[in-house]
């Protein structure tokens, strides 16, 4: 815990080392990585007058380190995901950078021992609002940004976002067959899953199609749908559980 002084200490200057070590990111400038850590309710409980930045606080920080953080996800979710639509995009990329998402981050880099809060602001629990950490989070975000550049800030945000990313995304695939299906066929045999239509049967109104896939010489199905896509996700879930995937 510290004090909040708006001269960084020895201390200080020794925790802001540690925690870069933790975060993978190195600072040109201590000064800015701790401004990122200072709550606006240490700023709001100063004293006017004296030195001009004891009152700063990190909200500029976080509004800058939000855009970042967002144009780096959203890249990753862009350049991963090729074959998802925009709507799956969004809903991985809120989740991803959520509060609940960001202050789990903050929690594994011990965020909570760096921040600088006012007096009622530590006795209510701030310490360990998640609002608080993730706001932090976004503020180093930004801070690293303006003391190295967007490719220093996009290695960092990479560091934890990718592993998030990758892991939502797989949550977002259950119950998407085909796409489980393809993801596991490209990175096992470098090819892809080939569908064909075997034929339809029924009144134009209530037509029934029948898909097999072709999965490295290995036919599965055929399967039936009221249609040609749900027909090939109910191949393609035939070929995942017989291959046992997902």
């Amino acid at each position: 815990m510290f004090s909040g002084k708006s001269v960084l200490t020895e201390e200080r200057k020794r925790a802001l080392a540690a925690f870069q070590k933790r975060a993978g990111c190195r600072f040109r400038n201590p000064a800015l990585l701790d401004l990122a850590f200072h709550h606006r309710s240490f700023s709001n409980e100063t004293p006017r007058g004296g030195v001009s930045h004891v009152r700063a606080n990190n909200e500029r920080l976080e509004f800058l380190g939000d855009a970042v953080l967002g144009l780096v996800t959203a890249s990753r979710l862009y350049s991963s995901m090729p074959d998802h639509p925009e709507g799956d995009l969004a809903k991985i990329k809120s989740a991803a950078v959520s509060e609940a998402s960001l202050s789990e981050i903050a929690g594994s880099l011990d965020v909570s021992a760096m921040l600088v809060l006012g007096r009622g602001e530590e006795l209510s629990g701030g310490r360990n609002k998640k609002a608080i950490l993730a706001d932090a989070m976004e503020a180093v975000i930004g801070a690293l940004y303006l003391d190295s550049g967007f490719k220093a800030a996009e290695t960092f945000v990479r560091k934890f976002m990718d592993p998030r990313i990758a892991s939502l995304s797989r949550k977002e695939n259950r119950g998407d067959f085909k796409s489980l299906l393809q993801e596991y066929v490209q990175k096992r045999y470098k090819t892809t899953p080939v569908y064909t239509l075997e034929g339809r049967s029924g009144p134009d109104h209530a037509q029934v199609f029948s898909v097999s896939v072709n999965v490295h010489g290995t036919v599965f199905g055929p399967a039936s749908g009221k249609n040609k896509k749900e027909a090939e996700q109910a191949a393609a879930e035939q070929a995942c559980q017989a291959m046992g995937i997902g």
